[in-house]
């Protein structure tokens, strides 16, 4: 069932019984499984797959939400699995959800509200993301995860299966837990998206002195900063914990 108001290529594909509202735009090659609804101010970039009876586009389970006109934005060469829900923003942030390219998303995720996902992130089975959280490039959740709104996780990180998020997770590193706690550095990650041995080196000092050395948080961040800080990637790091108003994960000191 399309709206005729729908602005849908040539090209999409849609299966029996997919639901198409009036706000929708969708790009070529796209192709929407049976049983699909989606609805809103949802645009939807090419070649992207959305798996049978997803929800997209919905109205957020957000008690403020007052039927604003808030937008959905996906990109390009995304996969959205069976039972997924994307839900469009809010007033209070922003009034955009936004997935980006590459984005595997699989069954049961839920993206709520003013959400922002990096480009070639991986949300496994019942990720579950509250509103407000911003994933960066290349994040990868295990099955199960929980994540707290208006938490940060930086690119390249990666949280294990069943983590329970309620602060900022650093970009590059592995945090598991309830509630999560860092484990170390991404390594075998960055090793498979051609991060030098001598860059993983570096971070992995840079965490050693960051979360494991017995300095105040400044003195950690000005040694680290000394020591490599001609490392765009170490920079980018120092700047996430310097900007970080939920606090960052850190180690178990048990």
């Amino acid at each position: 069932m399309v709206d005729p108001r729908a602005e849908l290529d040539s090209t999409v594909e849609l299966g029996p019984g997919a639901v198409i509202g009036p706000e929708v735009r969708i790009g070529a090659g796209t192709r929407v499984g049976p049983y699909a609804v989606i609805e809103g101010r949802t645009t939807i970039g090419e070649r992207n797959l959305i798996f049978q009876f997803s929800s997209i586009g919905a109205a957020p389970q957000d008690l403020k939400y007052r039927g604003e006109p808030s937008r959905l934005e996906i990109g390009d060469d995304n996969r959205i699995r069976e039972f997924t829900t994307i839900h469009r923003g809010t007033e209070g942030g922003g009034m955009l959800t936004r997935i980006g390219n590459h984005v595997l998303v699989m069954n049961y995720v839920h993206v709520a509200h003013d959400c922002i996902v990096g480009d070639h992130s991986i949300l496994a089975n019942s990720t579950e993301i509250a509103g407000h959280c911003v994933l960066g490039e290349w994040v990868v959740t295990a099955g199960m995860c929980g994540i707290h709104q208006f938490s940060r996780i930086g690119s390249h990180a990666m949280l294990a299966a069943g983590s329970k998020v309620a602060q900022d997770v650093p970009p590059y590193a592995m945090v598991a837990g309830d509630r999560a706690r860092l484990v170390g550095i991404n390594a075998v990650g960055l090793e498979r998206r051609g991060f030098s041995p001598e860059l993983i080196a570096a971070l992995r000092a840079a965490f050693r002195t960051l979360f494991y050395s017995k300095l105040l948080r400044e003195d950690a961040l000005k040694q680290v900063l000394e020591e490599h800080g001609a490392q765009p990637e170490v920079r980018n790091l120092i700047d996430f914990i310097r900007t970080s108003e939920r606090g960052v994960v850190g180690r178990d000191r048990e």
